[in-house]
């Protein structure tokens, strides 16, 4: 059995899966007038993840959709991006059948499931995931095809970056796990208190991702807000002290930005707030998986102080079973 440590001691293998597997899709962004990736958790957020690194690269708009329906204004000219790692995801399949309705150009990322078959059926790019992973420990799969797809299309050269990616991941594995250690170390007096991660735009999806984790493996409340938008409400908030673990996570794109950030932190740690700083200088592809891989272990040094196994989601799979069943009763209505 895959386990959330085992797939992180061998993350840079599923870049590697890739790199290794990917075959060009051969569409070019002139053909549309917008991409739309859609997608749920552990599958989704590499969307969004891909949307923030393509922020000054892609000259259409880019949407993520994490919900059952497409945009109004979606139609043949619109390439729809779909991720679903088991591909039974009933939000994602709804979205399937919508771009199918509006003639939208399709690719789809997954291990197979419906999503697969449909795809097999039409005659539509699909570009498989390895088997026996819970989705959110498949990030590096889903993230690489993301940005392979989107690199094809805008003409960007993504496979050196994740070449680089696996050669430091590799120099460098000791490190990350030491510095993850570092994290839970900072808050393991603290670790009952929920979790606010303060980001600029860029960060924003991984630490999104992080609070996901956090949810998932530690079961932890884990909260994003962005700045500067967050400097015009919830600061109002931020009285005295709270029952709260900060995480800042940060880099240099906007000096007015970063001066906000000086500021929260002064403010906070004025009244003894925890809060960690997580500056990083440089916004690219290897920092991006880096963060990421330091706040999963980060997650899982926490939900092991709790004594939560990660693999354990019963709230998520009770629901499933709920959903499960009320779709089969609303089958039977129609048939009365």
């Amino acid at each position: 059995m895959i386990t959330h440590q085992s797939s992180l001691d061998n993350f840079s293998n599923q870049i590697r899966f890739v790199l290794n597997t990917y075959q060009n899709h051969n569409q070019n962004i002139n053909n549309f007038s917008n991409v739309i990736v859609g997608g749920m958790g552990g599958s989704g957020i590499a969307a969004r993840i891909a949307k923030s690194w393509f922020f000054d690269k892609i000259n259409i708009s880019l949407e993520v959709i994490d919900d059952y329906n497409l945009p109004a204004y979606t139609n043949s000219k619109t390439l729809v991006i779909l991720s679903s790692y088991s591909g039974e995801t009933e939000e994602t399949l709804s979205l399937f059948e919508e771009a199918i309705a509006k003639d939208c150009k399709i690719i789809c990322v997954t291990t197979g499931g419906k999503l697969e078959t449909f795809c097999n059926q039409k005659n539509i790019t699909v570009y498989n995931i390895e088997k026996g992973y819970q989705p959110r420990m498949a990030i590096g799969y889903n993230l690489s095809y993301m940005l392979m797809i989107l690199g094809e299309l805008t003409g960007c050269e993504i496979k050196p970056e994740l070449e680089f990616v696996i050669e430091r991941f590799e120099q460098i594995n000791n490190i990350q796990k030491e510095s993850a250690k570092s994290i839970f170390n900072f808050f393991k007096n603290s670790i009952k208190n929920k979790f606010v991660v303060v980001a600029d735009k860029y960060w924003a999806p991984v630490a999104i991702r992080f609070c996901q984790q956090l949810n998932e493996n530690s079961k932890l409340e884990g909260f994003v807000n962005v700045l500067p938008e967050a400097n015009h409400n919830v600061i109002e908030s931020y009285y005295g002290k709270l029952n709260t673990n900060f995480i800042f996570l940060f880099g240099d794109l906007n000096t007015r930005v970063h001066a906000r950030f000086d500021f929260l932190a002064s403010h906070l740690e004025l009244d003894n707030n925890k809060v960690l700083n997580m500056f990083i200088p440089e916004f690219s592809i290897f920092s991006i998986f880096d963060v990421i891989y330091r706040l999963d272990w980060a997650s899982l040094y926490l939900g092991e102080e709790h004594g939560y196994d990660p693999m354990k989601i019963d709230n998520i799979m009770e629901l499933k079973d709920y959903l499960s069943n009320l779709e089969i009763i609303e089958e039977t209505d129609e048939l009365d």
